[in-house]
């Protein structure tokens, strides 16, 4: 095991994941099953949604509810300690919202940039 695997640095790996984050934002306040969570977060592969389901349950931020019927349903659900990450994920959720196009400018800006860096330098150029 890493020797940081319980420090600052496993712990912002663990909540700073991508479907980490979103995983734990649409759980806020509801109960999901997996084929919920995979509608919610397009993009996500099966594997991907499943592992990370397990690391946040194995670390105490999801709780996974087994229920005995055929086929069996799980349920999954955020724990005390998960909806402690509701607000501040919330806030970045919001900043990502209120500053896509910046971001998007940004992008374009920077690859004209390289472009014509590329350029002047006589370099073959992407695209």
């Amino acid at each position: 095991m890493h020797p940081d695997t319980f420090g600052l640095r496993g712990v912002l790996e663990l909540v700073a994941d991508k479907w980490a984050i979103l995983i734990i934002y649409h759980l806020h306040d509801k109960t999901l099953r997996h084929t919920q969570l995979k509608v919610l977060l397009s993009g996500v592969s099966t594997r991907m949604l499943t592992l990370t389901l397990r690391r946040l349950e194995q670390n105490g931020l999801v709780r996974r509810k087994v229920y005995p019927v055929t086929p069996p349903r799980v349920e999954y659900s955020l724990t005390p300690l998960g909806s402690t990450l509701v607000e501040p994920l919330k806030l970045l959720c919001a900043w990502s919202e209120n500053h896509v196009e910046d971001v998007r400018v940004a992008r374009i800006a920077y690859e004209v940039r390289a472009q014509a860096e590329a350029a002047a330098l006589g370099e073959p150029q992407n695209g």
